[in-house]
């Protein structure tokens, strides 16, 4: 396999992927409303002439190349996060503008960039005929900015797809990624007895009840642990809210939100029993929940989970993890960057919960995710094509 023939190709195809990507971005995809760019996929894909392209009962597009033993997976999910303030936006989030070589709008970094190079990695292998004995699906997956792994939970459950290896192509800012912490969603549950405002003595005010709680929260993060790779694990209060019949009564509960990112060290079970065993809660005799999830996606399909997703690590000495740092250094002539995501992807689901083999390889720096300034360099798309396209026979040793 000539890698400075891919390269020059990736190279040379900069325009079309470039313009597919401002093509996504234009078009406004949040979680439950892909249908538009899914179909906007789909014509890439044929164009790109993939072998077989596929949109699941959850939505989620499938596009093979190949027929090969070894099975292998690009991910990239095709919703987005909204815009939030339109104030804080320089430029219209749904235009792809370009300028100075960088192209902005929501989605550009996370992760429409990354769909882009990889449908382009997969028209390489086609045009440079890199076909061999692997089976590639290009996997445009939807609902993980609500619900993480939850698209792949069902790829693998209910549509059998169960891959060798997965890339997650979120984005690594062109480094090789090997994991990154899970996280739970919990809620903490306080009640009171409602009177009223004018002789609170005669309730009892579940907001008082959790007080000591929010500040037990606090201590229990600076305690938490974990190993040096990943890093500890933490939790913090994102919300709190409480009911009472008026705002001249007092208040008969009170919930506290908890986002409890997950050490290697750390599982549900663990988790839970932390927040469980407070002195505070204890005392309070407070109902600590894991939520659910259960949003229908595009299609209406309803697929509930837990607000569980597990903290994944691959191995540093793992086969898979030589694999993506050959490509890199075949491609560009230097060794790549080894780290690991501060945030969560669905490799929650497709290593954490059913152990397949993920690394991490995307264009962009995660830094520019969710912001107002989200942007992208067209270099690192064509750079991240030429990876995509080289992969699949580096990995299985061809």
């Amino acid at each position: 396999m000539d890698y400075s023939e891919i390269l020059k190709a990736a190279q040379t195809n900069e325009p079309q992927v470039t313009q597919f990507l401002r093509d996504l971005i234009s078009i406004k995809s949040l979680s439950s409303q892909e249908e538009r760019v899914i179909y906007r996929i789909k014509e890439e894909m044929e164009k790109c002439k993939f072998d077989e392209i596929a949109i699941d009962p959850m939505g989620n597009i499938l596009g093979r190349i190949g027929k090969g033993k070894h099975i292998i997976a690009f991910d990239a999910h095709v919703d987005t996060v909204d815009v939030g303030n339109p104030a804080n936006w320089n430029i219209d989030p749904f235009k792809g503008a370009v300028k100075d070589g960088i192209i902005y709008g929501r989605g550009a970094c996370d992760m429409k960039g990354a769909f882009a190079s990889i449908v382009h990695g997969g028209k390489l292998i086609k045009e440079l005929e890199l076909e061999d004995d692997y089976t590639l699906y290009v996997v445009g997956s939807v609902q993980e900015e609500d619900c993480d792994g939850l698209c792949w939970q069902y790829i693998i459950n209910e549509d059998k797809l169960r891959p060798e290896v997965v890339v997650i192509t979120e984005p690594t800012n062109l480094a090789i990624y090997r994991g990154h912490r899970g996280r739970m969603e919990i809620e903490v549950r306080t009640k009171g007895i409602s009177c009223h405002g004018s002789a609170p003595e005669r309730g009892v005010n579940a907001v008082y009840k959790m007080a000591p709680i929010v500040q037990d929260i606090e201590k229990l993060n600076e305690r938490l642990t974990g190993e040096p790779f990943l890093g500890k694990g933490t939790v913090t209060i994102s919300e709190i809210r409480s009911t009472s019949p008026s705002l001249c009564a007092v208040a008969d509960s009170s919930t506290i939100h908890l986002d409890r990112r997950l050490a290697a060290t750390d599982t549900l079970e663990s988790a839970v029993r932390e927040i469980q065993e407070l002195p505070s809660v204890k005392k309070a005799d407070a109902e600590v929940v894991v939520l659910d999830y259960a949003v229908p996606s595009w299609r209406g399909l309803t697929y509930p989970t837990k607000k569980y997703y597990p903290t994944w690590l691959l191995p540093e000495n793992h086969p898979l993890l030589g694999s993506g740092v050959k490509t890199f250094e075949n491609l560009f002539g230097e060794k790549p960057n080894v780290g690991r995501w501060v945030f969560s992807t669905n490799g929650v689901a497709v290593m954490g919960m059913h152990g397949i083999p993920c690394i991490g390889f995307g264009p962009g720096n995660e830094i520019y995710a969710h912001m107002a300034t989200e942007q992208i360099p067209i270099e690192h798309l064509v750079k991240a094509t030429a990876w995509y396209a080289s992969f699949p026979k580096t990995y299985i040793g061809k």
